[in-house]
């Protein structure tokens, strides 16, 4: 009797185990692989699913939030407002300029970066032996890529693949909407993220994207980036729609008053129509969850007239 009654304990055993930690809550789930490519093409190695992370931009850190990771983040930016919660976190200076020092003291074991800081910031933690992984979604495709890689290296797979696939249909209500309109009914967009000096998006830039995927021709495609430009240059250009970001630092609602009273401007189509709209930097200009937000607020501004349509 005794042992089929222990062989049945033993089994109980093993299936409990797999199902709790040691804990009695849920197993910590396991890397799926321990090689990881991230978008600026550098080849990650991780041993173990990281603990302790930090991030180097607010983009990042929304993508970390929207995955449950919160009791694993262990700094942030100076600028990472978004979740709330973000701003209880202990903070490593700037977005251009995180301090190494704060960085290293917290003991990551995995900092989440962008391209910008490839060149200074990344070399100098990888002289500590702390792993880095670079984002750098230029299109609203490769935040879902960014998104999926974090999942992938976080032990959040299934929590990325709902997020991504939520964001999808999001995104696919809208592309349907516009993926069949006519060249000659896509209206020129100028968005202008800064007005001094003027600021806007060429192509190579997730704002060239929401323009395109809104159903709109970006007057400056033709240029990469964020390309710096004339007034007069947009004058001549002639935009039927102007698209100004918001809520950028202490800049408030400059960029759009700037359009508003700029009498040079009072000529154009967008503004003789009033089809000069706004839209928060905060969404736009943030590659993570939230750029769908921004998507729809494109298409709201470029074709107020599909906005409401099913």
């Amino acid at each position: 009797m005794f042992k089929p009654i222990a062989a049945c304990l033993f089994i109980a055993a093993i299936i409990i185990t797999g199902l709790a930690g040691c804990d009695g809550g849920p197993a910590t789930p396991a890397l799926s692989q321990n090689d990881f490519t991230d978008q600026a093409g550098r080849v990650v190695h991780l041993d173990a699913l990281p603990q302790r992370i930090v991030s180097l931009a607010p983009s990042n850190t929304e993508i970390l939030f929207a995955l449950g990771l919160n009791d694993k983040i262990v700094g942030v930016t100076d600028y990472c407002d978004y979740p709330p919660e973000a701003l209880t976190k202990t903070k490593i200076g700037g977005y251009w300029t995180p301090d190494i020092e704060s960085i290293v003291s917290l003991n990551p074991d995995l900092v989440v970066a962008q391209a910008l800081h490839e060149a200074e910031i990344i070399p100098q933690l990888e002289k500590f032996g702390i792993r880095t992984i670079v984002l750098e979604p230029l299109t609203v495709d490769d935040v879902l890529g960014a998104i999926t890689l974090v999942g992938n290296m976080t032990g959040k797979t299934k929590e990325a693949s709902s997020l991504v696939k939520a964001m999808q249909s999001r995104i696919n209500r809208v592309t349907n909407k516009t993926k069949d309109l006519p060249d000659s009914g896509k209206p020129a967009v100028f968005y202008l993220t800064w007005h001094d000096p003027l600021i806007t998006v060429g192509s190579k830039n997730l704002g060239d994207d929401l323009i395109v995927k809104a159903g709109g021709k970006n007057m400056f495609h033709d240029q990469e980036g964020a390309p710096i430009v004339s007034l007069e240059d947009v004058v001549q250009a002639n935009p039927d729609v102007i698209i100004a970001g918001i809520g950028m630092g202490d800049g408030a609602d400059a960029p759009l008053l700037f359009v508003l009273d700029e009498s040079r401007l009072s000529g154009t189509k967008a503004r003789v129509n009033e089809s000069v709209y706004s839209v928060s930097i905060d969404l736009a200009g943030r590659p993570g969850p939230r750029i769908v937000d921004a998507l729809e607020d494109f298409l709201a501004a470029i074709h107020p007239e599909l906005r409401d349509q099913p």
